[in-house]
C-alpha cells in the first residue's frame, strides 16, 4: 500500500511502508504530542518536508483517510 501526506493538492512525503507516514501524520497534526516539544518538531520539520501551515492530507492508495491542521508556529 503507497501512504501519503499531500498538502495543496501536492505530495509532501510518501511510502509503502504502512507506519512511517501515518505517524509523521499524526506528529505534524499534533496528536502525538503537544506544547514545546510539538512547536519545536513543527519549526525543524516542516522547514525540512518543505510543509507549511495549513490543511494536509493523508492519503492510502489514493483515497483520502484523513485530514488535519499544521497551525502557526
Amino acid at each position: 500500500m503507497k501512504t501519503e501526506i499531500r498538502q495543496n493538492g501536492k505530495v509532501i512525503l510518501s511510502s509503502t511502508d504502512d507506519i512511517s507516514i501515518p505517524m509523521i501524520f499524526k506528529n505534524l497534526c499534533g496528536k502525538n504530542f503537544s506544547g514545546d516539544d510539538y512547536q519545536n518538531y513543527l519549526r525543524t520539520v516542516c522547514q525540512d518536508i518543505g510543509v507549511t501551515t495549513g490543511a494536509i492530507e493523508y492519503y492510502a492508495d489514493n483515497v483520502l483517510i484523513e485530514k488535519g491542521t499544521i497551525p502557526e508556529f
